[in-house]
């Protein structure tokens, strides 16, 4: 399965966390996490913080090319989109959850590991995670 062009613009989406106390408020705890962040091209950020209990982002910029792809691709407004979903901790700077690849127009298991406090390891999974494509995107 090949991944898109928005995904590989944007990123695994993910984008993302890192080590936070796993409670029902751990994204509000998240300070290290939380903020924006920007996919390996500099074609979208991707501003994360709390849904619900859970951490989630949205891209916040794109530039002409990423909404593009995206328009081509059935999706009208790729900023405001949210492409995180669903974030959970699962270990110290590590994060599962789902990410949206809006070229594609499917959501994918997806795992988030910090590398330090300014980058994510992103990466997006099919076969249960079996199979991964991943990006390092930096605080922006």
């Amino acid at each position: 399965m090949r991944f898109g062009k928005i995904l590989a613009g944007i990123g695994i989406g993910a984008i993302l966390l890192g080590a936070v106390q796993a409670s029902a408020q751990a994204p509000a705890a998240a300070t290290g996490v939380v903020g924006t962040w920007v996919n390996p091209r500099g074609s979208v950020k991707v501003q994360t913080g709390a849904c619900g209990d859970k951490l989630c982002g949205w891209v916040v910029w794109a530039n002409d090319e990423a909404q593009r792809d995206a328009r081509d691709s059935g999706v009208q407004k790729l900023i405001g989109t949210e492409l995180l979903q669903d974030y959970h901790p699962t270990g110290n700077g590590k994060w599962q959850g789902r990410v949206y690849v809006p070229d594609m127009g499917q959501t994918y298991y997806s795992k988030i590991e910090q590398q330090g406090p300014n980058s994510l390891k992103i990466s997006g999974c099919i076969l249960g995670g079996w199979i991964c494509k991943s990006q390092v995107w930096q605080r922006g």
